[in-house]
């Protein structure tokens, strides 16, 4: 696409980003049918995309929020290019569209952005989402461990071997293996599986402030 001049109105900029790429539908002021470009997903070509138009302030970019999160946005707002971020279910759409390539994904989005028919969401600071990701990947090693630990006691069953106390505990790992229980002792391997998952062995540091109360950094350590 050749490099243009900011004209008259607001230029909309329709994203659809994926890994690798972000297909983009330019909307320009008085036109009905947004121009398609391609670009690579990194930083150099979406400001060489932006410095096309020349002045940023003339720009209304948006995306659907999605797995590539929210870098893109950020570095657009950097830019000084207003970004808005939108809720992919609440996108209008026609009955029965069900094919969705990235090229109508990105002429949808400017047109609609234009018209003011999407819903933006909220972005959050890098602060707030990196507690966010922290929760997120506990929450998935407590799972992975109890999976774990439901693996190796059904392995155990049957072959009689069985604990009749609570399971996974000192004195699960310690007891005595007699007649048939199911102690860990004699199976070191399942003590290091069960620990390899434990969300204790994760921390986080907060150097300087709390990214909510702005009260002094304190250690936060999962258990």
């Amino acid at each position: 696409m050749p490099s243009v001049t900011s004209a008259a109105g607001l230029i909309h900029l329709g994203m659809d980003a994926s890994k690798n790429t972000i297909v983009v539908g330019v909307l320009m002021p008085g036109e009905e049918v947004p121009v398609i470009d391609r670009i690579w997903n990194e930083e150099g070509s979406v400001r060489h995309l932006v410095g096309r138009f020349g002045d940023p302030a003339g720009l209304r970019a948006c995306y659907e929020a999605g797995p590539c999160g929210f870098e893109l946005h950020r570095l657009l707002a950097l830019m000084g290019v207003a970004c808005d971020v939108v809720a992919p279910s609440l996108i209008p759409r026609r009955a029965g569209e069900r094919v969705k390539t990235g090229k109508r994904d990105a002429s949808r989005l400017a047109r609609l952005h234009r018209a003011g028919e999407l819903t933006a969401i909220r972005v959050p600071a890098e602060a707030e989402e990196a507690v966010r990701d922290l929760v997120r990947v506990r929450a998935a090693l407590l799972a992975d461990r109890k999976r774990t630990q439901q693996r190796i006691t059904a392995m155990l069953m049957p072959h009689g071997r069985t604990w009749r106390g609570t399971y996974w505990t000192a004195a699960h790992e310690q007891g005595s293996p007699r007649s048939g229980s199911a102690s860990l002792r004699w199976l070191p391997r399942s003590r290091i599986t069960a620990r390899r998952w434990t969300p204790a062995s994760l921390s986080w540091t907060r150097s300087r402030t709390s990214w909510r109360s702005g009260r002094p950094g304190r250690r936060w350590r999962l258990r």
